[in-house]
């Protein structure tokens, strides 16, 4: 009679559990290349121009009021990650969600979805007639911030009216440079006066004890850019 050779038990339950793990593997594989596909789906797909500018022009102002994307989402009652979307451009904004988003910010709604061509602030511009005035301790003196939310460095228009000028001599953090454009600027920067008119132009870490007045009879403007945020400086001016 023929011999026939049968399998041992153990050799039955490693074949079952070679099959069973390879079947397992090919699942996961196909788990994996779906996930894949959904992912390279959502980043192929393009975004709306409209959900674009909508979302820049609201981390404009969301940068513009020194709001943390966390601070801006608890106020307007919104998902830290719906708000992230939205200023990314990957979402567009709900009705339910301009209102309170509006009321966050302290504007009015159609600011928000106003057209993209307007002449409104954005990331990296701030239009002639759109610029935000700074906060000044001194009288005579005003500056306009001509930077925009997403600059590092802080540029500024500061007008000096006829012998206007800062209260006292102040100090923060960061580096300063500036342009006379019109008119004249007496500036003492650690304890040295210089005499500066039109097209004269200075530099000086911020840490030194500064100041300046215009002693002229007409009216004085400088373009003054500094490293450090308008809302870090507490200065004299």
């Amino acid at each position: 009679m023929p011999s026939w050779n049968t399998p041992h038990p153990t050799e039955l339950r490693s074949a079952t559990f070679s099959h069973r793990g390879r079947r397992e593997s090919r699942r996961a594989e196909n788990e994996v290349g779906k996930q894949m596909d959904i992912r390279n789906e959502t980043a192929e797909k393009p975004k709306d121009d409209a959900d674009v500018r909508v979302g820049r022009r609201v981390r404009a102002l969301r940068l513009g009021r020194n709001l943390s994307l966390a601070e801006l989402a608890a106020k307007a009652g919104v998902s830290i990650g719906a708000l992230s979307q939205i200023e990314r451009g990957l979402s567009s904004l709900r009705v339910k969600v301009i209102w309170p988003l509006a009321a966050a910010l302290d504007i009015e709604p159609s600011a928000l979805i106003a057209d993209g061509n307007d002449a409104g602030n954005d990331l990296y511009c701030v239009r002639a007639n759109s610029r935000r005035q700074i906060p000044v301790k001194s009288e005579g003196i005003a500056k306009a911030l001509l930077s925009p939310p997403a600059a590092t460095l802080t540029g500024m228009l500061v007008t000096v009216e006829a012998g206007g000028g800062t209260a006292e001599a102040y100090a923060h953090a960061g580096h300063e440079f500036g342009f006379v454009m019109s008119g004249e600027v007496e500036l003492v920067v650690d304890s040295t006066t210089y005499g500066l008119k039109a097209g004269d132009s200075f530099a000086f870490k911020s840490t030194l004890l500064h100041a300046f007045r215009n002693p002229g009879v007409e009216r004085c403007q400088i373009l003054w850019v500094n490293t450090t945020k308008p809302s870090e400086v507490r200065d004299g001016a």
